[in-house]
């Protein structure tokens, strides 16, 4: 019965990491076609980043204390992380950066 429950547990939440992580590879793929981060937030990116961090290393220490392997949903943690993490790699790239203005010649009004 709690081979059961650990099971359902474990696909209920490979679902929620399927949904959430569908996202991901289309926000990579937008941000590498458009070269555009209008609407992205480096704070958010980064928050998420660190919660797929905080999640991988839940799964990683709930294994090593019982001395079995990894569940397997931790497979998908790694993998939206790396797609979060490629997202922020490219917002980096192609976020706007500031025109430096030339003040050496004003304009007299």
């Amino acid at each position: 019965m709690m081979a059961d429950m650990n099971q359902a547990a474990q696909t209920l939440e490979a679902l929620m990491l399927l949904c959430f992580g569908i996202s991901w590879p289309l926000a990579v793929w937008k941000t590498w076609r458009t070269r555009r981060t209008e609407g992205k937030s480096l704070a958010f990116l980064a928050m998420v980043f660190v919660g797929y961090l905080a999640g991988i290393s839940s799964k990683l220490f709930r294994a090593w204390g019982s001395g079995h392997g990894p569940e397997w949903v931790t497979v998908l943690y790694v993998l939206n992380l790396l797609f979060v993490g490629a997202e922020i790699c490219l917002y980096l790239r192609f976020r706007p950066r500031p025109v430096a203005v030339d003040t050496s010649n004003p304009i007299l009004p």
